[in-house]
């Protein structure tokens, strides 16, 4: 037990911060923010998934988002079923549009990929703003209702009226993607994902279907970006369109590249940081394109892995000093 301690005393501080977190902040507005920061990680880092462990940029990942708000959207207030099965019907129809579309998709490398789902990402977005009975147009859909109400034996009912419930509700969530990420990569079948990603010629030489490989990665962040998206369309009580923007897109891209590909923390703080930062950048609004664009461009060549490539690189340094100075001694 001590072993494990003092092993991930770091990241049990994080969990202990995150849940204290709305006792903490109590202003509305920069709660608000933060519980959208969190929602925002769960589709980074299901974008990481297949970009940084697969090695397959895809340009779809706000329509999957898309998919998953609109279809909690339909069913909840058109239609008006449960939040629950809803939020597992969104996220399931996303999977297996990313199934569909992955046959074929799949089979092309590179450019080729990311130019397919970028069409397919401007197809979603241009229904969602033309299918009016469905959608609603360009007006969207207004007064999605909030999840139900889950009753808990010998407690009662949990409801998320509540801002703090909310952010509870969020931040289980993105735990939950949290550990079947790290479960998924650190098993058997991430390694061939991270082969995949590495060299698919030598992958497929050693005996690994690549195809399969990269479709499960595909389904499997489809099902997770539209999982973030159904819970964004119920908090928020709103959508539009643009959740299935290429702007979108370009945000968790921002977040995973900045943060860390290829890493389960990066995602996270680039999902946080981003957004929080924006929040002190308003006066800059003209120009915040501007200097995100400076800052892609600087940490992609210096820092490939974004801020956890760079904690990485300073703490193998600082080992490196302390074990050579002991050395000398």
């Amino acid at each position: 037990m001590m072993k494990w301690l003092k092993e991930n005393w770091f990241y049990l501080v994080i969990l202990i911060i995150a849940l204290v977190i709305p006792l903490i902040i109590t202003n509305r507005y920069y709660a608000q923010v933060i519980t959208m920061s969190l929602l925002f990680a769960i589709g980074a880092l299901s974008l990481n998934l297949i970009m940084g462990f697969t090695g397959q940029a895809s340009l779809a990942h706000s329509g999957f988002f898309g998919i998953g708000a609109y279809g909690v959207a339909i069913l909840t207030y058109t239609y008006g079923w449960n939040f629950w099965p809803a939020l597992l019907v969104g996220a399931l129809l996303a999977a297996f549009v990313g199934f569909l579309v992955g046959m074929p998709a799949l089979r092309t490398r590179g450019s080729y990929f990311s130019i397919t789902t970028l069409c397919l990402g401007e197809i979603i977005y241009l229904i969602a703003g033309n299918w009016i009975e469905l959608t609603g147009g360009h007006n969207g859909i207004v007064g999605v209702p909030v999840p139900s109400p889950i009753l808990v034996p010998g407690l009662g009912q949990l409801t998320f009226e509540s801002q703090a419930s909310q952010y509870y509700l969020v931040l289980f969530f993105l735990l939950l993607t949290l550990f079947v990420m790290y479960r998924l990569i650190k098993s058997l079948r991430g390694l061939t994902f991270l082969a995949t990603a590495i060299n698919e010629d030598l992958a497929e030489a050693v005996g690994i279907n690549i195809f399969r490989t990269k479709l499960l990665s595909f389904v499997v962040a489809n099902f997770f970006a539209a999982l973030a998206g159904g819970i964004y369309a119920s908090l928020i009580g709103s959508i539009s369109p643009s959740v299935a923007s290429i702007g979108m897109t370009f945000n968790f891209l921002m977040f995973v590249l900045l943060g860390g590909i290829t890493t389960l923390a990066g995602p996270i703080i680039g999902a946080f940081f981003i957004p929080v930062l924006l929040e002190y950048m308003q006066f800059l609004q003209d120009y915040q394109m501007i200097l995100f664009g400076l800052l892609l461009i600087v940490v992609i060549i210096y820092f490939p892995k974004g801020c956890m490539g760079l904690y990485t690189t300073v703490r193998d340094k600082i080992k490196k000093s302390k074990v050579g100075a002991y050395g000398v001694t």
